[in-house]
């Protein structure tokens, strides 16, 4: 019998109102059932945000360092936890144990960064324009927010809105991705156990609609997203409707340039890792490679022979380089891209089906593909696959490498593999996107750094670094006279 796993509200699991569960499985293995899950609706979702709504004064009034106390708990507990948690998110979401170890580390280093800054929630005192008057600027905490998040980094993504959003003194409800429930789940018993307050941080499972009905929940003040832009447009109009505070991270088209210049072997690895990690399955994912032509035939043949020998299977095992697709919508979404890349006229030049053979069972694995001859303009080239997908683009000069690079809605990550220092610079300078790698593919981040995009990849907010405070926090301006009678600044002075 599977293991049955409930909502987190106000310091106690309980079922959905409704008592209904859904289902999760492992893509490696779709006959393993991780657990059943509350198939949460709206009663459930306005209990949370009830009891976080409750909780806010106490926890706004905590001392922030107090709060960094139980922060650096939560970066202990996953400490000690690590590989058990990892490999419970490799059989849930698929990703080999040596990623899903890595992305609980971003949720330890993400605890340990936030902790500290609960010591630097640094306002400024300023000079007023007036005698014995004080001027200041203070950060206080937004209220009451809703997180969800998706799949892929199921423990890493969370963090590194709810760790931030706890060290200022916001209290959560807190929607994994339904792919991903038992990594939520795990991820709140850390919290439960470091001791967060009752009513500060809750969990609520399930589908669409308990995201859409916490969006919209009045009492709600922020939401935070990652996911599709699609959602994301959606999550952000509501909360425009409603002036909510949202920051949202969306999807990506993340291109890796290599120029005539570049060191072929490191580039090599760098697209691999870039292109195939994950199984491709990222935001940040290196979908698009536009390489010189004096180098483009060379380079392409060494991905095809490295990327031929990587290997397949479920994550779990030893060995293995790339593990399933998430589910079979996945696999049927990719197997459409790959069928619309042909009939646009690019050439498939490696893998394109789904895999099978000795230990894939029926899994949802896929073989790692690449198309050359893609042009800008093809669906392949604007469109996220989200799936183990290279297209690969010649150009005849750096100046034509970033107009491409540049054409797409997208603008999250970018790469270039380059000895120029020069070329380095303007790249930096002229890449559309959140974030430019130099001799580095498109993905990884360090949780003390900003992460995010631009155009359709985000709305101008960041997670990571400095930047999620931001989000995280208000402005309050405080003004102080004491000189006993009345001053009236030079906007309210009608004297010349």
């Amino acid at each position: 019998m599977a293991d049955l796993f409930t909502n987190y509200i106000d310091g106690t699991w309980q079922p959905a109102a409704s008592e209904q569960t859904f289902t999760s499985t492992s893509p490696a293995d779709p006959s393993d059932v991780v657990g059943e899950f509350p198939a949460s609706g709206p009663a459930d979702v306005d209990r949370a945000v009830e009891a976080a709504r409750a909780a806010f004064p106490g926890w706004k009034k905590t001392p922030a360092p107090e709060r960094g106390k139980i922060l650096r708990r939560i970066g202990d507990l996953l400490t000690e936890r690590k590989s058990d948690m990892a490999r419970a998110m490799t059989r849930e979401m698929g990703k080999t144990v040596e990623e899903t170890k890595g992305d609980v580390q971003e949720a330890i280093d993400t605890a340990y960064y936030a902790a500290s800054e609960t010591r630097r929630l640094f306002g400024t005192t300023v000079p007023s324009e007036l005698p014995d008057k004080m001027n200041m600027d203070i950060l206080q905490p937004v209220g009451v927010a809703g997180v969800i998040t998706a799949w892929n980094f199921p423990v890493a993504v969370p963090t590194w809105k709810i760790f931030p959003a706890l060290a200022a003194g916001n209290t959560l409800v807190f929607k994994p991705s339904e792919e991903a429930p038992h990594c939520g789940a795990l991820l709140t018993e850390v919290l439960e156990d470091a001791g967060v307050p009752d009513g500060v941080f809750n969990l609520v499972q399930g589908a669409g609609k308990v995201g859409a009905h916490l969006t919209e929940h009045p009492e709600i003040d922020a939401m935070a997203f990652t996911g599709s832009s699609e959602v994301g447009a959606k999550i952000g109009a509501a909360c425009g409707r409603d002036n909510k505070k949202c920051s949202l991270e969306m999807g990506g088209k993340n291109p890796m340039i290599v120029m005539e210049d570049a060191d072929l072997d490191l580039a090599l690895e760098g697209v691999l890792w870039g292109a195939f990690g994950t199984t491709g399955q990222r935001c940040t994912a290196t979908s698009r490679l536009i390489c010189h032509e004096d180098v483009h035939d060379a380079f392409v043949e060494q991905i095809k022979d490295a990327a031929t020998d990587l290997v397949l299977g479920d994550g779990l095992e030893e060995g293995v380089d790339v593990g399933p697709l998430i589910k079979q919508a996945a696999v049927d979404k990719v197997e459409h891209y790959v069928g619309v890349g042909q009939e646009e006229g690019a050439d498939l030049v490696l893998g394109g089906s789904r895999a099978s053979g000795d230990g894939l069972g029926d899994g949802f694995f896929f073989e790692p593909t690449i198309f050359t001859g893609v042009e800008p303009d093809m669906t392949i080239a604007q469109e996220e696959i989200f799936g183990p997908v290279l297209s690969v683009f010649s150009v005849s000069s750096y100046e034509e490498a970033v107009e491409i690079a540049n054409d797409t809605r997208y603008g999250l990550s970018s790469s270039i593999y380059t000895q120029d220092v020069s070329r380095s610079f303007r790249a930096m300078q002229d890449l559309e996107a959140g974030i430019t790698y130099v001799n580095g593919p498109t993905i990884g981040a360090e949780a003390h750094m900003p992460f995010g995009g631009v155009k359709d990849t985000g709305n101008g907010h960041r997670d990571g670094g400095y930047g999620a405070f931001e989000f995280w926090t208000e402005h309050k301006t405080v003004y102080v006279d004491f000189s006993g009678r009345l001053q009236k600044a030079q906007m309210d002075n009608v004297d010349d």
